[in-house]
């Protein structure tokens, strides 16, 4: 099959209309560069915008055939600060230094701040990156056949433990300094996206069900990027979860700085929660829709508690979790059988039992469920974020075999 030019695309977009031709439910881009981390841009429609530095450098990995020695060198790398190793493919190596220094407008300070956050919120954080944002990803059309199609779909406990790890290294006390490991997670998954980019177009699966010639534009990483951080702070703010103003804004500019090294473009980056509320409500909330990926991916997703003996995170309760927090409609979508104890008892307990941890109920008020919210909280702590730690992303060189 013959794989079209990204200036082919990009010109045929004009032709296509203004809705675009890669999301007919999605309005025409109308989010304006004014309101990114930089305050400017081109303004370009990012459906039609990818990653074309990184993109034309992983096609030639993979055709010369260097995936598997490359694999193996960065396997070595792991700490934000520590050398390259020897040995890697010269332009590689020049990529790979210029993508991993933070953009100029990172600020060390809010950076530390937001580590406060994530200490008083990681019970929290846990079970909204793994369900919020995870079961998100799986209505989120082209982010589902992507994943399901391409080589880490083949193994999905081990694809979503890789997704979590970006949870749990941006998480971290030491997320961008020298000895932590978010730029290296960031520049890995950078590399990941476009040989995905290269490959998928090669897949028959893929491109008998997919609706773009080429994936993961700069659109798709802005979906993705809302699924996470727009869609905690969503959640939290629905809580009722107090959180200072200065705390709040950190949580996002970490999320600002980790979008720039995964190579979205400056001028997509909100520069506050207005403008990324503002942005979601374009590009995530419109094309969210169910797919047969999809309804697979949760399925993997929804049994992910029982790798944990003894864990209370049984099918019914993760079960209950999503249709608490992405509403009837997606759990519906993903045929997710109804739960009417766990769901009825998180519409009744789950708002006392927050106010209770954060100090705005008496704790002699708490609900008979708290200590049992309280060890799914931590559940999902370890299974989410913190047996991320150990492993390896590695660039794929073939799709999913069937």
């Amino acid at each position: 099959m013959e794989i079209p030019s990204r200036r082919n695309v990009l010109m045929a977009g004009g032709a296509l209309g203004a809705v675009g031709a890669l999301s007919g439910a999605a309005p025409a881009w109308s989010w304006s560069p004014k309101g990114s981390v930089v305050g400017e841009g081109a303004g370009l429609d990012p459906k039609w915008v990818w990653d074309p530095e990184a993109d034309a450098l992983l096609a030639a990995v993979i055709d010369r055939g260097d995936v598997p020695r490359v694999n193996a060198l960065l396997r070595t790398w792991t700490k934000n600060a520590q050398p390259l190793p020897d040995g890697l493919p010269a332009d590689l190596k020049a990529f790979m230094d210029k993508a991993r220094v933070m953009p100029a407008w990172s600020d060390p300070g809010k950076l530390t701040a937001a580590v406060d956050f994530n200490e008083k919120r990681g019970l929290y954080l846990g079970v909204l990156y793994g369900l919020a944002s995870g079961m998100m990803s799986t209505v989120i059309p082209k982010e589902a056949r992507a994943v399901y199609h391409s080589k880490g779909g083949a193994d999905m406990k081990d694809r979503i433990s890789k997704t979590a790890k970006l949870g749990y290294d941006i998480g971290s006390k030491n997320a961008y300094t020298d000895d932590g490991e978010m730029i290296v997670t960031c520049v890995k998954t950078r590399l990941v996206h476009a040989a995905v980019r290269h490959l998928l177009p090669q897949s028959p699966y893929w491109t008998a069900s997919a609706d773009e010639e080429i994936p993961i534009s700069q659109a798709d990483m802005m979906v993705t990027w809302h699924s996470l951080p727009t869609t905690v702070m969503r959640n939290l703010v629905a809580w009722k979860v107090p959180i200072p103003a200065a705390e709040s804004t950190a949580f996002l500019h970490s999320w600002q700085v980790g979008a720039h090294m995964l190579g979205i473009k400056d001028e997509y980056i909100p520069a506050t929660w207005d403008e990324a509320n503002s942005q979601a409500k374009q590009v995530l909330d419109p094309i969210l829709a169910p797919t047969p990926e999809g309804i697979k991916l949760a399925d993997v997703l929804l049994d992910l508690g029982s790798t944990i003996d003894g864990s209370v995170l049984t099918r019914p309760v993760l079960s209950a979790f999503t249709r608490f927090l992405l509403g009837d409609r997606i759990a519906e979508w993903l045929e997710i059988k109804k739960t009417p104890f766990w769901t009825g008892l998180l519409k009744t307990a789950w708002p006392p039992f927050v106010a209770v941890r954060e100090g705005l109920l008496p704790f002699p008020l708490a609900p008979e469920a708290y200590w049992t919210f309280d060890e799914i909280l931590r559940k999902f702590v370890l299974l989410f974020l913190s047996e991320a730690q150990t492993i390896s992303i590695e660039i794929p060189d073939t799709n999913r075999p069937t």
